[in-house]
């Protein structure tokens, strides 16, 4: 059976003065107006904000648990020691400090704020604050993975037990792998550095195996042939057939990954 959630719509309504230790449970505000002013120990959990204009606005200690923000400028509001656990942002014009500041301290909590936020920031063309928002969020998913089969606390090990925890391991072993291969999906520099990783090794096998161990000439020729090898231009004719295949799949992985990069980059402007 269905019930009434007694939200309660408060439409084209505006903030006269400022606000202290009030309370705005499962409000419904729609076009709310309020202009610098003060909000301290205010609660509005639970509350829809759609089309709200709240500019220069002071949240104090208020607590933001399970809102939604529609459409709203919050452009230049500051926000200190509030709590936004579970609350969705879209559309919506806010500082990038909040980041910094605000975020939830449990890490799952904390990286499902920096999602919302980063889909909200590329949705209004905010490249820079997508990008620091994703920077956060996988943070908050690294601590998280790593806490979901390592920590003690009793959250973890009651939620995570026996195949659901190492099930955690191993995704934690992924992230960090594909985070040290390009930051996951973050990093030009990181895939830069393991391209120049696989000249090294290529350079190692080539020596060991077709030229001189004791020159170093072998080892400054072979690692000026890495490149060629790499990317194509050069075949020897001494190389088996399933290493040069090892390397064509490489090098094919290794630009999925830069086209990915810059498609990331160019889709949150």
């Amino acid at each position: 059976m269905l019930s009434d959630s007694k939200r309660v719509h408060q439409v084209d309504k505006k903030f006269e003065t400022d606000v202290s230790n009030e309370k705005f449970v499962n409000q419904l505000f729609i076009r709310l107006v309020a202009l610098d002013k003060q909000f301290t120990k205010v609660d509005f959990k639970y509350s829809i904000f759609d089309t709200c204009y709240l500019r220069k606005c002071k949240f104090d200690s208020c607590d933001f648990t399970g809102c939604r923000f529609v459409g709203t400028n919050l452009f230049e509001a500051k926000f200190s020691n509030c709590e936004f656990r579970y609350a969705i942002f879209e559309k919506t014009l806010i500082d990038n400090y909040i980041l910094e500041q605000e975020c939830p301290e449990e890490e799952n909590l904390k990286m499902r704020f920096a999602r919302s936020l980063r889909i909200n920031y590329q949705s209004i063309g905010d490249a820079e604050s997508a990008n620091k928002a994703m920077s956060v969020e996988l943070q908050a998913t690294e601590e998280h993975l790593y806490k979901s089969w390592n920590a003690n606390s009793t959250y973890y090990r009651n939620k995570y037990k026996g195949w659901n925890r190492l099930k955690a391991f191993t995704q934690w072993v992924q992230f960090k792998l594909l985070d040290f291969i390009w930051g996951n999906g973050e990093s030009a520099w990181k895939l830069l550095r393991a391209v120049l990783i696989i000249f090294a090794l290529m350079t190692l096998i080539d020596v060991l195996a077709f030229r001189n161990t004791e020159s170093i000439d072998s080892y400054i020729q072979s690692f000026f042939d890495a490149p060629q090898i790499f990317l194509g231009t050069l075949s020897p004719s001494n190389y088996p057939s399933p290493y040069l295949t090892a390397i064509l799949f490489i090098r094919l992985v290794a630009f999925g990954f830069f086209m990915s990069i810059i498609i990331k980059r160019f889709n949150r402007r």
